[in-house]
């Protein structure tokens, strides 16, 4: 009996509840609950299992680069992180806000690594999040204008909760890779948050955009109820490959 118990709860898909209803029968603990904790217990391993394959889900459509957490941040003093403030915005509030984080620091201070732990963290909390290297992301749009699929590929990015656009600002922008931004901007602003890195202080960021108009527009909406963290202190990477050796 309980063999095609189990049977059904796998054709089910009920997998949480399958692996929970075995480990009880097979420790012999079932005369430990009554009927309805035994239900309880194994409807809450079903609930906790399709929770942690959401967020698995949630986390690979992101496509971060690396993991990352908030627990493994290096909140020495002289990197300039505000412990206090990273881990209130870890519990993601700024979502909730449509407020934006802009992350600037020389290469290698950890801006991305960062940026990536409050996407997971984001992610952890249900909310869609995506990652792009904003080189490639612009290049991505460029050749999606040409081909006719602009406009879709605008929809899907505007779809989530959470973008980050890493390493803004490595080169200046053309008139096109300009128009771009702005769009993306204003689908966004008061519908979602970005976070930006960028190696560049937010105050060169005008001369990266180039035209003063559209450079305004795109930093008003930006900047506007954004929470800005500027990191200090030498590379991360040269510390690691240092103490390696």
């Amino acid at each position: 009996m309980n063999e095609t118990t189990v049977t059904k709860m796998k054709q089910m898909k009920l997998y949480g509840m399958q692996t929970a209803f075995q480990t009880a029968i097979e420790s012999g603990k079932t005369d430990h609950f009554t009927l309805d904790q035994f239900v309880s217990m194994i409807i809450d391993a079903e609930w906790d299992e399709r929770q942690n394959r959401r967020i698995e889900r949630t986390i690979k459509n992101a496509k971060f680069h690396y993991k990352a957490s908030i627990e493994s941040i290096n909140f020495d003093d002289s990197r300039n992180i505000e412990r206090n403030l990273v881990l209130r915005l870890a519990e993601c509030e700024f979502v909730e806000k449509n407020e934006n984080i802009l992350i600037t620091g020389s290469t290698g201070v950890g801006k991305s690594y960062l940026a990536t732990a409050l996407g997971y963290q984001a992610c952890i909390q249900g909310n869609k999040v995506s990652y792009f290297n904003t080189s490639k992301l612009f290049a991505k749009l460029k050749m999606a204008k040409a081909d006719g699929s602009y406009l879709r590929e605008l929809a899907k990015i505007e779809k989530h909760d959470v973008i980050i656009l890493d390493d803004f600002g490595l080169q200046a922008l053309d008139s096109q890779n300009r128009i771009t931004l702005l769009e993306i901007i204003e689908d966004r602003h008061n519908n979602g948050s970005i976070i930006v890195t960028s190696q560049i202080p937010v105050k060169g960021w005008y001369d990266i955009i180039g035209e003063k108009t559209i450079a305004d527009a795109v930093l008003d909406r930006l900047i506007h109820q954004s929470h800005r963290i500027e990191l200090h202190g030498e590379s991360m990477r040269k510390k690691k490959s240092i103490n390696k050796e």
